[in-house]
């Protein structure tokens, strides 16, 4: 896993605390202490999921846009996750060995089951539950 989930649930609960005022992506950056350009990156990765919509001019911003409750924290992770959680070789396994015929079939299922126990744990808390721990 990297670190896209935890920038962007930083994001998203940066932006619930706003309320109705939206927030720049320099604020948002200096939030989570990294570059502007990562946060405009997974602002725009956010954006086209339907968590956040944008607004130009020098009153612009960020926003999100639905409520925070009808987000979910799995939701956020199939958003910005694209990597495999075991991660995957990068050698090529030995085709004439029977283990090397079938270890990335078998990673593969493995992958994808806990994949299902990560987003169905996810699941069961929004974002505005996450967001309740910060009071």
């Amino acid at each position: 896993m990297n670190g896209r989930f935890q920038i962007a649930v930083h994001i998203l609960t940066l932006l619930h605390s706003a309320g109705d005022e939206s927030l720049s992506s320099e604020y948002m950056a200096g939030s989570i202490n990294v570059n502007p350009v990562l946060v405009r990156k997974e602002l725009s990765n956010l954006r086209k999921a339907g968590f956040v919509k944008s607004k130009e001019g020098n009153t612009g911003g960020y926003m999100l846009a639905k409520p925070a409750q009808q987000i979910s924290i799995a939701d956020i992770y199939k958003a910005v996750e694209q990597s495999p959680l075991l991660g995957k070789a990068r050698n090529v396994p030995n085709p004439a060995c029977p283990i090397g015929q079938q270890i990335d079939q078998h990673m593969y299922a493995l992958n994808t089951q806990l994949i299902h126990l990560v987003t169905d744990h996810l699941g069961q808390q929004t974002l505005k539950q996450f967001y309740n721990q910060f009071k």
